[in-house]
């Protein structure tokens, strides 16, 4: 808690000079959701940058048709003194011990969007080079669309490793190359990022959020209502409810929504997420922090993913999942 307090500081346009990437090549490792937003708004901020992908792979000819330079992994990491990867994260040590670090040389610059490869001890980068983390907080799409609007999205960014005692100021110009400096960029470590980040996706967003949304639909069709009704009810309603406090907050939120929808908020809200639910999200930050969730992680990536598979497959055949699919059918405007 005192590092993320001590490091914690608000950056804007005029923090950053981007001239510092003037005569940088930078190196995108992969050309996804992130991947395809940093190379684009880097290439459109006035930065040298190639796309490194492996061989064959069926993003090439999308990065070459918006008018980027394709090269293998190898051959960017050896071309780049920037290199960013922005591949997934249980694949990102194997290809940087194979690919990228026999490629770097003293003064280059890694950048992570995520911290989880460097907090864990999977990725170690010799101390000769910069190691920073930028981390904008929205999809690719959005860090795009945003910044073609002339906006950007906000950042997270940090340091891990500082050999040229420039490494935040180099972070703040690429942030600012992506356009986030236009909103603001905070400053974290990469411990910090990578364990906030999994919390939110596993207590609230994701895991948190997926089994509110099934108690509830899952009560509602076992007391006797139609499925399609408490899909209604459960989840296609909530994109109103998420957009106003993504825009507003949660007071902004409630002050949108009927009074007996308020009211209802506060009677029974606590009673569903009580003192039961919050000792478990404890628990799930506890094993973030000491590294469990992290290693069981990485060791089902490496056995192939059956547990992963298996749980996505069961996922996708529940009944929630059939009743939204034919009710989104007929929704003309998604």
């Amino acid at each position: 808690m005192s590092e993320q307090q001590d490091t914690a500081r608000f950056f804007e346009e005029g923090d950053a000079d981007p001239s510092l990437l003037k005569d940088r090549r930078v190196a995108i490792i992969g050309f996804g959701s992130q991947g395809h937003a940093h190379a684009l708004n880097l290439r459109d901020s006035g930065v040298s940058v190639v796309v490194g992908l492996y061989e064959g792979s069926p993003s090439a000819e999308t990065a070459r048709e918006q008018g980027l330079d394709v090269k293998t992994v190898a051959e960017a990491a050896a071309w780049a003194d920037v290199i960013s990867i922005l591949i997934p994260d249980t694949k990102q040590a194997a290809v940087y011990h194979t690919e990228i670090e026999p490629n770097l040389s003293d003064g280059d610059i890694l950048v992570f969007a995520h911290g989880f490869n460097i907090h864990y001890d999977e990725i170690d980068p010799p101390e000769s080079v910069d190691t920073i983390l930028i981390a904008p907080k929205s999809p690719g799409q959005m860090v795009r669309r945003e910044f073609v609007a002339g906006r950007g999205v906000p950042a997270l960014v940090g340091v891990h490793h500082d050999a040229s005692g420039q490494a935040l100021d180099f972070a703040l110009a690429y942030a600012a190359g992506l356009g986030s400096t236009r909103t603001g960029v905070l400053q974290t470590t990469f411990g910090a990022e990578t364990e906030t980040d999994l919390f939110g996706e596993q207590a609230v967003l994701c895991g948190g959020l997926s089994e509110l949304v099934k108690a509830g639909f899952e009560t509602l069709v076992d007391a006797g209502y139609d499925p399609r009704l408490a899909y209604f009810e459960c989840l296609h309603e909530m994109k109103l409810i998420i957009d106003l406090a993504y825009a507003k907050g949660l007071s902004g939120m409630r002050a949108e929504i009927s009074d007996t929808a308020e009211w209802g908020d506060y009677e029974s809200g606590r009673r569903v997420i009580g003192e039961a639910s919050r000792t478990a999200m404890r628990e799930v930050l506890d094993e973030i922090q000491s590294g469990a969730f992290a290693k069981k992680w990485i060791k089902e990536a490496h056995c192939g993913g059956p547990n992963f598979e298996r749980r996505r497959q069961e996922e996708g055949a529940h009944i929630l999942e059939t009743t939204g699919n034919a009710l989104r059918g007929r929704m003309s405007w998604l």
